[in-house]
């Protein structure tokens, strides 16, 4: 006789989410199984974590720390898991989300269903435009330094399942291992790479901050994606309270609010003529400042809005000088395109939301590097700057559609 199994969980549920995981790929945990080798024996390595899973002895793998650089500079560690260990967070993601996510509030964005960064960025740009102060701050190091008795004690107010709290548990302390092979023991945090991770740290911020914020300033609208947020004042002086305030609440949950990205802002334009030496912050991406608008009368005026930041701008550049064109002239142009055009939509959907002129200029790199390789392809306009931008102008306007960029206009002037 078959023994009986601890936990309610199915099959078809550790089938889900496994879908979910090849769906967002990735690379290999500790154990160096790819998708594609766990997918040689899909049935088995599926049937293993459910039969773990029910019977209560899953015990996750260390995870593996990976480290990749900043667009602001510097390195994130990522501490990735097993692809086993990924089907089995995602299984207890897709049961205990549904019940917290009605709980959490509508201005927190970050890593939540039918909520985007865009959403975040389009009411910040709206609420710019109604007060005139913004407390712009940034929770240091907030996955590696999440409290695992406060989160737990979250996270029991919206599960009554214990396979979902034993195995949450279990991921909390899971150890790391850097690329040296060092084994490192973890008191707390949530590895930022984790399947489940993002939605503990809403569950955690939840009470840490957006619960904490709406009680203590309720006139005071804030947005907040992830461990990135956005308060808007109507004075300095009130700005500068709440971050007072708000210091001393994240010390209360072993936090901490980052003293250098975190700064009051005067939100000017032509009808705010007070001075500050902040008038413009960074937020997903998008900067955030004073800029040259026209009215729909023609007339110029200044106003508060969002376009691509420096930092991404600088990304962008590094990112299309890395392609190294000038190395690929045995490729047709046609091959550069399928190459390269996800990435180039990728930059176009989220940053030409605001400020498209300025993305535009990025963008022009990649026809400079375009002209760059048709000069070095072709000997005829070796040395011949001008004739070479004349034939990819040339180029650009009998096939529009052949770079995503084209499509939108930004071809070589």
């Amino acid at each position: 006789m078959e023994k009986a199994k601890s936990f309610n969980i199915t099959k078809r549920e550790v089938y889900e989410a496994y879908k979910v995981v090849k769906a967002n790929k990735g690379s290999a945990g500790i154990d160096n199984i790819s998708l594609e080798e766990f997918d040689k024996d899909l049935g088995n390595n599926l049937y293993k974590i459910w039969n773990r899973m029910v019977s209560g002895s899953y015990l996750p793998q260390p995870v593996k720390a990976v480290e990749i650089p900043k667009k602001s500079g510097g390195i994130r560690v990522l501490g990735i898991p097993t692809i086993a260990d990924r089907v089995a967070q995602m299984v207890v993601r897709n049961s205990l989300e549904p019940h917290v996510e009605p709980y959490f509030l509508s201005d927190s964005y970050g890593y939540r269903p039918n909520k985007s960064a865009h959403d975040a960025i389009d009411i910040t740009r709206q609420r710019c435009w109604k007060y005139n102060w913004v407390l712009e701050f940034d929770i240091k190091g907030l996955f590696d330094n999440i409290n695992h008795q406060l989160l737990m004690k979250a996270v029991r107010r919206h599960t009554q399942n214990k396979w979902e709290v034993l195995y949450i548990k279990r991921w909390l302390t899971a150890a790391m291992v850097d690329k040296e092979g060092n084994v490192i023991p973890r008191t707390k945090g949530t590895p930022q790479g984790g399947v489940i991770s993002p939605l503990l740290a809403n569950i955690f911020l939840h009470y840490a901050f957006d619960t904490w914020i709406t009680r203590k300033f309720p006139t005071n609208p804030w947005c907040r994606y992830a461990d990135d947020g956005i308060i808007h004042c109507y004075s300095k002086s009130q700005a500068e309270h709440i971050y007072s305030c708000l210091t001393e609440r994240m010390k209360e949950c072993e936090l901490e609010i980052h003293p250098d990205k975190t700064v009051i802002v005067y939100c000017k334009d032509s009808n705010r003529k007070e001075n500050h030496k902040n008038i413009q912050f960074t937020f997903l991406g998008y900067s955030f400042r004073p800029r040259k608008a026209k009215a729909r009368n023609r007339k110029s005026f200044t106003s508060f809005i969002p376009a691509i930041s420096k930092d991404a701008k600088r990304h962008i550049r590094e990112t299309i000088k890395s392609w190294y064109l000038l190395h690929q002239t045995e490729k047709s142009l046609q091959s550069l395109a399928e190459k390269y055009n996800s990435a180039i939509r990728g930059w176009l959907n989220y940053y030409g939301r605001y400020g498209k002129i300025e993305l535009a200029k990025v963008l022009q790199h990649i026809n400079l590097h375009l002209m760059w390789w048709v000069r070095r392809k072709f000997l005829k306009y070796k040395s011949k700057t001008k004739r070479s931008f004349l034939n990819l102008r040339y180029i650009s306007n009998k096939y529009p559609d052949l770079f995503e960029h084209w499509k939108v206009g930004i071809v070589p002037k």
